[in-house]
């Protein structure tokens, strides 16, 4: 089968070729915990991860996870905040799915021995933006994700039933007939090709943050999950919200780290270069307010005052209890000569998530057959136009539980789909990979950013539509594979957002800055 929509020339026949049931591409907290649920479903296993295993945005989470296990809290508090935070775009459904399923995946991360931080025999919880309980379940104080991920890990490979290959760079989906048989995947090891077949693919292959110059997420969120599914006709919808985190560390030298919000959670106040406290003149709700509203009001002080950062300050909260609930982010200022007990935190919005990706029904089910999402490449509508503090993790684990559950239901009648895949029309790639790669990132940063107008986004259109490596040029290895789906997922970003006339969520447009009834809809977009 000849597609003239693959990223290398190939013939499948001339490829060493492998199967198995059940195809997990990503290792964070989605990929780990479908993984697992499919192997005490008895299910065959591979699990592709294009670096490292930890390599991911779940590794770095700090906050921590939200469920409704408080006392005083309930599932329908937390559907409540879901919904407010979402801007009037999440899919109720979907939302309650998550809230009252979410509470049994949690449990079962405490069973499989995750530790998460404890007053005495009960479990911590903190507050953050957006959410009218401490409802925030943490672990090493602000060290969940890599908390979460090791206790899956150690599920994972302990239990010697799934083959988890690092190093494999997902290049395309083999799909025919609108059915996902396999995928075409690069051994980074031995940089050879090879083909892998099977019943059904889940793509849990994490964001794009990596798209900006200025981002909170790893090297890995390149948004490789979601350009290959879209190349091979899949929907994708509500690409225009990208949510900006509000507080990053700014000091020379230093990278836009995460300043969780579970920081503010526990009392730290924004203030401006002149030490005025802000939040309260733009939200009611005030540094506690949801994440595009505090990222716009910080970009509103950074302007008034002509710099480049306003000021987290935690200096009167004690200095023990900083140290002990926020050891990651105190050893990290520290490192760069910032002692945040007794200092404020320069901090400014960077990109951090992407509430759009591949459309997926309330099973995971994306628009290709035997194609599966969850995790951040996923988009069901859960976040809306605005997600919620801390609901990402949860989201891996309840949408990733759905999946393992259709596919009990189903994976008896499918067979393996051995067809004859070919392309070999691609012309060698011209232009230099890492400076095209920092042009994207400034366009990004720019037009697509966090303040959006027609101007800003048309000249961002043009950089993508006047990009060699938008047309059907050979890819050689890696890093030119992701710059490609940089591409793709950024000209996707840039396309919605010029779609999208009115301001609403982690979309705001300068030029249409009101929230629009008629647009209370999603964009969706196919090949």
């Amino acid at each position: 089968m000849v597609d003239r929509h693959y990223l290398v020339n190939f013939n499948s026949d001339n490829l060493p070729q492998y199967q198995t049931e059940l195809l997990i591409v990503g290792g964070g907290i989605a990929g780990l915990y479908t993984a697992w649920k499919a192997i005490e479903a008895g299910l065959e296993v591979t699990l592709l991860t294009k670096r490292t295993i930890i390599d991911s945005n779940s590794d770095r989470a700090q906050g921590g996870i939200a469920a409704a296990l408080g006392k005083t809290d309930s599932p329908e508090l937390h559907y409540e905040d879901t919904m407010l935070a979402g801007a009037g775009l999440c899919d109720a459904v979907a939302v309650k799915v998550l809230v009252n399923e979410g509470p049994s995946r949690v449990q079962e991360l405490i069973n499989m021995g995750a530790n998460f931080d404890r007053h005495g025999n009960q479990l911590a919880m903190t507050k953050e933006g957006a959410h009218s309980k401490r409802r925030i379940l943490h672990a090493h104080g602000d060290a969940t994700g890599a908390e979460i991920i090791c206790t899956l890990m150690q599920q994972v490979l302990n239990q010697g039933k799934a083959l988890v290959l690092e190093q494999h760079f997902v290049v395309d989906l083999l799909v025919k007939d609108g059915v996902c048989c396999g995928v075409l995947a690069y051994d980074e090891r031995s940089q050879e090709y090879c083909i892998y077949w099977t019943k059904a693919v889940v793509m849990a292959s994490g964001g794009a943050g990596r798209l900006y110059k200025y981002t909170t997420n790893p090297e890995v969120a390149t948004g490789d999950g979601i350009a290959i599914a879209y190349r091979a006709g899949a929907e994708v919808m509500d690409m225009e919200f990208v949510q900006f985190h509000p507080t990053t560390l700014v000091l020379p030298n230093a990278p836009r780290f995460l300043i969780s919000e579970a920081v503010r959670g526990e009392g730290a106040l924004l203030r401006n270069s002149q030490g005025e406290r802000f939040m309260p003149r733009y939200h009611g709700m005030a540094e506690l307010a949801p994440r595009d509203i505090v990222s716009r009001a910080i970009l509103s002080e950074m302007a008034a005052t002509q710099k480049s950062y306003v000021n987290l300050d935690l200096t009167h909260i004690a200095a023990d209890k900083i140290k002990r609930r926020f050891p990651t982010i105190t050893a990290t200022c520290a490192k760069y000569g910032l002692d945040i007990t007794k200092e404020p935190i320069p901090v400014a919005p960077a990109a951090h998530y992407l509430m759009g990706g591949i459309k997926t029904n309330y099973n995971g089910l994306t628009s290709i057959q035997g194609l599966y999402a969850c995790g951040e490449a996923a988009c069901l509508g859960v976040h809306g136009a605005n997600r919620l503090a801390s609901n990402s993790l949860l989201d891996g684990l309840v949408f990733g539980n759905r999946i393992v559950k259709h596919l009990m239901k189903t994976i008896d009648g499918i067979s393996l789909n051995k067809e004859r895949f070919i392309c070999q029309d691609l012309f060698e790639p011209a232009g230099d990979v890492e400076a095209i790669s920092e042009q994207l990132k400034w366009t990004m940063g720019e037009n697509v950013g966090p303040l959006r107008t027609i101007h800003r986004l048309t000249r961002a259109l043009a950089f993508f539509e006047q990009n060699e490596w938008l047309k059907r040029h050979r890819c050689r290895n890696a890093r030119e594979m992701e710059l490609r789906n940089m591409l793709e997922v950024g000209k996707l970003i840039t396309e919605a957002a010029m779609m999208r006339t009115e301001s609403r969520g982690g979309h705001f447009r300068l030029d249409f800055p009101e929230t629009s009834t008629r647009w209370e809809k999603h964009i969706i977009l196919r090949r």
